[in-house]
């Protein structure tokens, strides 16, 4: 096929979906460094393979902005010593110029969630326990990017073994939130997504449980996306018995989360914002009947946002699952102490180890253990039956709306809320449970964002779409965030002024 007057394989392009690459063998004077990191995933990509920018002057924009901004929030953690980054990158220059293309992401700076392992990277999970720990060789998520041509710069910060929605540890510490760093920045993906925010990076990897993506990119004002968890069917009445953790990518738009998308699962997602949506009937679960408590402002800034979708033509209406949510919650609560339990009662069981444990792991593993065989049959078939009442919105609605969280983003130094609207709550997660009982339906979702209060806290929404559907979850984000304005969707943090 040839080369293109930069040197590049047309095949490797068109592999990649890279066309339409510049005519001219002139490369442009170096951009501002935060021209740079300004640029999203998508527009960086063009510019890295058009040699509009080098590869060595993203890393330098990208490791300027780390020490510009995360001593003041704790985002990226296990970083690599430049020098050798750099040499990474100035590689990845002499790679495209000898025609080659590693992959859709090549040359991008990429830290991974540290509960995925990246080959001679610090993995520590978040637990003192591994506080030592170099991986020996890639995960799954890291073998994929590392496929795709990024270059690894460290690690994003997490709570220990991924438990709440606060990214703290005794490893690494407090992880603050982009716009305010006095409140915090969510979790489990917490230091993915105000890395992402404050342009530390161009994209970023997550997992999600119980919201790990979905909160943080709704406390951040960036994106995040939980896929759909497959429906196996024709295996008798009860079919929900696998786990509920999914990876996923977080972003700075629609566009560049389906990039990630893409790179991370190989599923062809290219939404369209012109997409048309009218006509589209959009569910309001809200507080679903009373069952879910908020606090003040919360309802009322995804209600706003509500009036964007009806701006583009969608038919909006309250809607709430024909089943209780108590009952629902309690499934979630236990069938998530059953499979997390399980991953640490080896540490619980080692007196050298346990004491390490912050309680929340501990309190999953002695929720799995006073389960009974017949307790997790009897839950597995809540949640079976859960799935099917939000299923049976499905006949009447093509969405699904909710935000992802209960409550602005709380005081830093807390370890998670005890009180939200008015009601006590009885587990370190329970103030999850928006975004927990999405999971425990099996539905994708996706996060966008959907305002913000007096205080300047960030609050989003959940795109939610039939089991199996991820493409649809896109395709309305995309024409939401068309619709929706800068302002919301893409207000950068005051520390980015």
């Amino acid at each position: 096929m040839g080369m293109d007057t930069y040197g590049i394989d047309r095949r490797s392009a068109l592999k990649f979906g890279l066309t339409g690459l510049a005519a001219s063998a002139t490369r442009a004077a170096a951009a501002p460094a935060t021209a740079i990191t300004a640029m999203g995933a998508v527009a960086l990509q063009s510019a890295i393979l058009r040699r509009e920018v080098s590869c060595a002057e993203v890393m330098t924009a990208c490791l300027d902005q780390i020490e510009r901004h995360n001593g003041a929030v704790n985002a990226i953690v296990a970083l690599e010593p430049r020098e050798a980054l750099m040499a990474q990158a100035r590689e990845a220059d002499a790679a495209l110029a000898r025609g080659e293309i590693r992959g859709p992401l090549h040359g991008f700076p990429h830290a991974v969630k540290d509960l995925q392992a990246v080959q001679g990277l610090r993995f520590t999970s978040g637990s003192p326990i591994f506080k030592d720990r170099i991986a020996e060789a890639d995960g799954p998520v890291a073998a994929r990017l590392r496929a795709a041509g990024v270059i690894f710069i460290g690690k994003t910060n997490t709570p220990e073994f991924g438990l709440g929605s606060h990214s703290y540890n005794q490893v690494y510490g407090v992880t603050r939130n982009a716009h305010d760093p006095r409140v915090s920045a969510g979790g489990s993906s917490g230091g993915a997504a105000v890395a992402l925010a404050l342009r530390m990076v161009p994209l970023a990897d997550g997992s999600d449980y119980g919201g790990s993506l979905r909160n943080p990119a709704g406390w951040n004002g960036v994106y995040g996306f939980r896929r759909s968890l497959d429906d196996p069917g024709g295996r008798g009445r009860e079919h929900w018995l696998s786990g509920q953790g999914v990876q996923g990518p977080m972003a700075r738009s629609v566009a560049d989360l389906a990039l990630l998308q893409r790179v991370l699962t190989g599923e062809d997602v290219n939404p369209a914002p012109g997409l048309a949506m009218k006509g589209k009937r959009i569910g309001w679960l809200g507080d679903m009947g009373g069952a879910l408590p908020y606090a003040p402002g919360v309802l009322e800034t995804c209600e706003t946002a509500l009036k964007t979708f009806t701006a583009i033509g969608c038919n909006v209406a309250p809607a709430t699952p024909d089943y209780p949510v108590e009952a629902a919650w309690q499934a979630f609560r236990k069938l998530r102490g059953w499979l997390n339990g399980y991953n640490l009662h080896d540490h619980y069981d080692d007196p050298a180890r346990r004491p390490l444990l912050k309680p929340e792991a501990v309190h999953e593993v002695e929720v799995g253990r006073a389960l009974s065989a017949f307790d997790l049959a009897e839950q597995a078939q809540v949640r079976a039956d859960w799935s099917r009442a939000v299923a049976a919105l499905f006949e009447r609605f093509d969405y699904l709306i909710l935000p992802t969280a209960q409550l602005f983003a709380f005081d830093a130094s807390l370890t998670w809320p005890r009180e939200v609207g008015g009601k006590q709550m009885r587990t370190y997660h329970e103030w999850m449970a928006a975004q927990c009982l999405i999971t425990l339906a099996g539905c994708p979702s996706l996060a966008a964002p959907a305002g913000y209060n007096a205080r300047g806290l960030a609050m989003g929404l959940q795109i939610i779409a039939p089991v199996g559907r991820n493409m649809d979850c896109f395709a309305l984000a995309a024409a939401y965030e068309a619709a929706a304005g800068a302002s919301v969707t893409r207000r950068p943090p005051p520390r980015l002024a």
